[in-house]
């Protein structure tokens, strides 16, 4: 990718790290590549990982506003530079990623997992939102009529479904659609649509996947060993 630019899914969002060159390349390459995978990336919030780049408010302002424009959100500015980082706090932006609590407990696996990228969002989505992104997608919230999901990976909702929600968004027909009250508009996994199900007296988690080429939704249960 050009100037060494990579992103990368994390807890806080979206991770992209910045190669080296000039400033106003660097930038503009990023904005390009986003453009590229805008309807993946929308509403995402990004972290910026931007090395030796020594930037002032006005370039980091512009850039924090370009990313605006597109519907992405500047969180963070990641920096080996201290004017990079006093920039980037006197523009109220993050310095640091979040660090796991000291008293969480560590599980230990006797195999190396790969981990898929995925986003969390932690509001409610309200109509007209419209989120889309090409691993998995969580969201701490409810989803209301009119709001939008598309994910290429699974999507999970702790709280009511109630907008369109499309997984599995480029073919992969073993993606999965989580809620705690799944009551969507539309909902569709790979290329099969299932249209709102019949509304129901007490709300139930359910998880929806394909089974023989049709939608299915059925108790969604965690296993207990």
């Amino acid at each position: 990718m050009a100037h060494g630019i990579s992103i990368k899914g994390i807890t806080e969002g979206i991770l992209i790290n910045l190669g080296d060159g000039e400033w106003k390349d660097v930038s503009r390459s990023l904005l390009d590549h986003l453009d590229e995978k805008k309807e993946f990336l929308q509403g995402a919030k990004i972290t910026l990982e931007v090395g030796n780049h020594i930037l002032k408010a006005a370039e980091l302002g512009l850039l924090r506003d370009q990313l605006s424009e597109r519907g992405l959100s500047l969180r963070a500015v990641l920096s080996n530079s201290p004017t990079t980082e006093r920039t980037s706090q006197a523009l109220g932006l993050a310095t640091k990623l979040s660090k796991p609590r000291s008293d969480r407990k560590i599980l230990k696996m006797d195999t190396e997992l790969q981990g898929d990228q995925a986003i969390l969002i932690q509001r409610t989505l309200r109509s007209g939102h419209s989120i889309k992104f090409q691993g998995h997608i969580a969201i701490i919230g409810d989803v209301n009529p009119g709001a939008e999901i598309v994910a290429g990976g699974n999507i999970v909702v702790w709280g009511r479904l109630r907008g369109t929600v499309h997984a599995g968004a480029q073919g992969d027909e073993s993606a999965v659609i989580c809620a705690l009250d799944l009551s969507p508009t539309q909902l569709r996994i790979a290329d099969q649509i299932n249209l709102a199900p019949p509304q129901r007296r007490k709300p139930r988690p359910e998880i929806a996947r394909l089974i023989d080429g049709k939608v299915y939704a059925e108790p969604w249960k965690v296993d207990k060993k």
